[in-house]
């Protein structure tokens, strides 16, 4: 399925941070430090995006990070009561997601890094699982690769031929 790109210009996009590292490069005059930021955004409404940015200092990384961010927003389709419209597992690298949907009232269940992008999303109703690997960027990748495959009623009605009253009984 073909994705379109989004216009982020026209969100109001919130951030959050996930993570900062510090990475040290050892040189012949000492040691140079410099800073990795990963960072999500999106609109709480269907759109989210995660970012890398690199800098020497804290607050050029996080910038960077949103910029990465918002060239790579995807849209995501939301059901009635703001949960995902089916079961879903996302991969990347050696983590792996489980997206569940869940009723009116039970809230973001999601490990940390997982719940980051969630509730950027704007997911209100939803359960995740963080399986394998516990690497912040990965599980970020991982839950960002799930939303990726997420597909509505109407478009899985659509691809096989039959109306939607039929795909759900």
């Amino acid at each position: 399925m073909k994705r379109t790109m989004i216009d982020s210009s026209q969100l109001e996009l919130e951030d959050k941070v996930v993570s900062i590292k510090r990475v040290t490069k050892v040189v012949k005059g000492g040691r140079n430090f410099k800073f990795t930021a990963l960072v999500v955004v999106g609109d709480k409404n269907g759109h989210v995006g995660v970012g890398l940015g690199k800098a020497s200092e804290i607050p050029e990384a996080i910038r960077k990070g949103k910029e990465a961010a918002a060239k790579n927003l995807i849209k995501v389709p939301l059901d009635v009561n703001n949960s995902v419209p089916h079961d879903i597992n996302g991969r990347y690298g050696g983590a792996d997601v489980l997206l569940k949907r869940s009723p009116e009232g039970t809230g973001v269940i999601a490990g940390g890094p997982a719940r980051n992008v969630l509730e950027i999303a704007g997911f209100k109703n939803i359960r995740a699982k963080s399986l394998g690997s516990n690497n912040k960027q990965n599980v970020v990748l991982a839950t960002i690769e799930g939303l990726k495959k997420l597909r509505t009623p109407e478009e899985v009605a659509r691809l096989r031929g039959i109306s939607v009253e039929e795909l759900l009984g």
